[in-house]
């Protein structure tokens, strides 16, 4: 844990770094790319750092473990250090990179700082930043090991591609080598890496939203982002035939084996990963209790909805809400459609519910704090972000 020695100068100091940590982070990763542009290459995404995602949620993450650390000594924050672990693996992070880390932020704590970056200062927060960067490789060295294989990236051949809904397309991928395959599951993802007209790899998270756990074919469902990259290379190029590289599957908002009901709270393409997670406990006869509360702008504009509320209806003990924009004049049998925004509190919640956000970071926050305010344990919510975490940022 943090040393007694280091203790007082983080105390003094936390204040000071978060206030200029939206200085600092984005001349890290201008030093950063300068001396290896080869980072830019499948590995951090252009697109998240033009927007500046990647430097908010970069800032938030070395603050709020620091501020961890002076909370709570005797612990690490794990559920911040899983979600990171799960990410970096994704992108295929490797420990060499921690070094190169290093460096490029704590010069550009010093040219933002300056001379207030005295000797103690600096090795108090290279001792903050050395304890979350050990606890990363850790977690991240696991990760690896627990693989089919041991490469990053493998090719995969798309064997079919359909239209989604909500301007999303699912795309089945099928392995295009003999590399063995690490199943995935409900809840997880995947990393999608493809080759842009500059020459430049790119890649981007994408949930499993179906047959999570097979290992003869990947099931994708891509909306279009016409800020991103990689997404209209997905929707509007690739074509069935052709070949993409996918990762191993990882992240940390999995299906639990568990009897406890589970409420799955969504907004718009924020549903795949509760289409992989619905689809299997359809297919297991699972009876635990499930609530599915989605918002969408109307009917026909949500993605996979004949796949999810076909899921919904196979199951003894689940029924599904919808707050849509614009209310159809039918809806499917068993479905309870709502007008406007999703109201959680509008609903009777199990109790002793796992719940699982997925959607715009906005309508997660405030979706968690009208079920906290109802006296849901935080503890019991977990939420899926696609991107950055801007929410940790936060």
């Amino acid at each position: 844990m943090l040393s007694e020695k280091s203790r007082p100068v983080i105390e003094a100091t936390a204040a000071v770094v978060a206030e200029h940590m939206p200085e600092i982070t984005p001349t890290f990763y201008a030093h950063m790319f300068e001396a290896h542009p080869e980072l830019l290459d499948g590995v951090f995404s252009r697109a998240n750092q033009r927007s500046g995602e990647q430097a908010q949620a970069l800032a938030g993450s070395i603050v709020r473990f620091a501020v961890h650390l002076l909370e709570h000594p005797d612990t690490l924050p794990e559920a911040v250090l899983s979600r990171i672990a799960h990410k970096h693996t994704a992108l295929g992070i490797t420990e060499d990179q921690y070094r190169i880390v290093h460096e490029h932020l704590f010069r550009a704590i010093a040219d933002v700082l300056g001379d207030a970056v005295t000797p103690e200062v600096a090795e108090a927060w290279t001792e903050v930043y050395w304890l979350m960067a050990d606890a990363l490789i850790r977690l991240e060295k696991d990760l690896y090991a627990r693989q089919a294989n041991d490469r990053m990236w493998t090719p995969w051949r798309v064997a079919a591609k359909e239209p989604a809904g909500n301007a999303a397309v699912t795309l089945r991928l099928e392995p295009a080598d003999d590399t063995p395959v690490t199943p995935g599951y409900p809840g997880g993802y995947v990393s999608v890496r493809v080759r842009l007209d500059d020459g430049l790899r790119q890649a981007r998270q994408y949930s499993l939203s179906g047959d999570a756990a097979a290992t003869d074919h990947r099931l994708i469902t891509v909306k279009l982002d016409e800020a991103g990259e990689v997404s209209p290379v997905l929707v509007q190029e690739v074509e069935v035939g052709d070949i993409v590289e996918l990762s191993n599957p990882y992240g940390d908002v999995a299906l639990t084996d568990s009897d406890a009901p589970l409420v799955l709270l969504t907004a718009g393409i924020g549903i795949t990963p509760a289409a992989a997670i619905l689809s299997a406990l359809a297919e297991q006869g699972s009876s635990r209790t499930v609530h599915l509360l989605h918002a969408d702008a109307s009917w026909d504009s949500i993605a996979l909805r004949d796949q999810v509320l076909g899921s919904v209806a196979a199951l003894p003990s689940a029924q599904a809400h919808l707050w849509l924009g614009v209310v159809p004049e039918e809806a499917a049998e068993g479905v309870t459609v709502h007008e406007g925004r999703l109201d959680a509190a509008a609903v009777d919640l199990p109790e002793g519910a796992e719940v699982i956000l997925c959607g715009p970071l906005a309508f997660m926050q405030t979706a968690r704090s009208t079920l906290i305010d109802a006296g849901v344990p935080a503890a019991s919510i977990r939420y899926e972000i696609f991107g950055p975490d801007l929410w940790l940022a936060a």
